[in-house]
């Protein structure tokens, strides 16, 4: 430890990579670790409540990459990633071949390029209460010794500092919040290094917060997330937002799209509706025009509330003008009649032993097929009875 603090106080602070620093971390692993059952268990460094094989120390944690790691290395998964197997060993959670190429000795370190970030946009910066390789006394260090926005830390320019708001999600204590100039500063209750693993819908909330947005729209169970007894600004983790009026105007917001939506379907069906009248209408019009062109055998006959014909015969508008009527229509292609027969009208009167009078009356007027008498007679003379 002395030696990695000398060597920051000689220009290694400078840098974003102190080999003899990051060797601390693994020296408190190895001093801290135990034998139960004649295995080494070390703490994980991810989670100091947890311990794991040395000198693994968390490295095969969380447990879930029993699971993950399987699967990346499936040909179908490499395939659809375009990964080059010739230059793939297969994938872990920490490769040391990524992690050097990711050791850039020469670049800045982070509390070097925040004052001029801050400067322009906001930062959210959050730590696991139960993390040791990030952990948030050495977030909560840097935060204090760095100056941006004309302040140092979280001062508030008048000789006072800027609280720390005690944060709870679902009446369960989730934290405290601490935000000045820019910098917003979050530590998570009961969290490991893997916030976003131990509490997933806290860490959604927080970033809804941060960033203004209220996913309340898309529907769903309401969130009570309370920052120092205040729910604003309003935001929701897959659910509604977090206000009674607000949760009451978004009811209204979906039955009033839901009546648009009912309307422009409306609005759809009678236009199909109007176009399907219009070319029935077409049609009708064509075939009336085509059955009473010369030379046609029939043309289209109207409903007659008498028959000029029938008038001649002696026959008025009663039952049995009416049938013949609906013959002779039949006969002639009447498209409206159709195949509408008026006698079955009578069919519920019948009774048991067969059709009633009336309809015994009327059917041979349908008749098309029965021989006259003198057609008998003739038959028979001819031999033919």
């Amino acid at each position: 430890m002395n030696i990695c603090t000398a060597l920051l106080g000689s220009g290694g602070a400078d840098r974003v990579d102190v080999p003899e620093c990051e060797a601390v971390l693994s020296e408190i692993l190895y001093r801290t670790a135990i034998t139960d059952g004649g295995v080494r268990m070390c703490y994980n460094m991810y989670d100091v409540r947890l311990r794991d094989r040395h000198p693994s120390c968390g490295m095969s944690w969380p447990p879930d990459l029993e699971h993950v790691t399987p699967y990346l290395r499936r040909k179908d998964v490499i395939q659809a990633l375009h990964i080059n197997r010739d230059n793939s060993i297969g994938w872990q959670e920490c490769n040391g071949r990524v992690g050097q190429a990711f050791r850039a000795v020469n670049s800045a370190p982070s509390f070097k390029l925040l004052p001029d970030i801050l400067a322009e946009i906001p930062v959210v910066l959050f730590s696991g209460e139960q993390d040791l390789i990030c952990n948030h006394l050495g977030t909560e260090e840097l935060i204090h010794n760095l100056e941006w926005n004309g302040g140092k830390g979280f001062e508030l320019g008048t000789g006072s500092w800027a609280p720390r708001r005690a944060w709870s999600f679902e009446n369960q204590s989730a934290g405290f919040y601490q935000s000045a100039r820019n910098l917003t500063y979050i530590l998570f209750h009961n969290s490991s290094h893997m916030v976003p693993f131990d509490h997933p819908r806290r860490t959604r909330d927080m970033l809804d917060r941060f960033m203004g947005v209220d996913i309340g729209p898309i529907g769903g169970s309401p969130v009570l997330s309370v920052i120092d007894g205040e729910t604003a600004p309003v935001t929701s983790v897959g659910g509604t937002p977090n206000s009674t009026q607000a949760q009451q105007e978004q009811g209204e917001r979906i039955k009033d799209a839901e009546w648009k939506a009912y309307r422009k379907s409306g609005e759809v069906a009678l236009v199909v509706v109007a176009l399907a009248a219009a070319a029935w209408g077409v049609f009708v019009c064509y075939a009336r025009r085509r059955a009473g062109a010369p030379g046609s055998a029939s043309g289209y006959k109207g409903l007659w509330t008498s028959d000029p014909d029938d008038e001649e015969e002696g026959i008025g508008l009663g039952l049995d003008g009416g049938a013949r009527r609906t013959a002779r229509r039949r006969a002639n292609g009447d498209v409206e009649a159709g195949d509408f027969d008026e006698t079955r009208l009578r069919d519920d009167d019948d009774d048991d032993e067969g059709e009633s009078s009336n309809l015994r009356e009327v059917e041979p007027r349908f008749s098309v097929g029965g021989d006259s008498e003198a057609e008998a007679e003739g038959e028979k003379r001819d031999g033919g009875g």
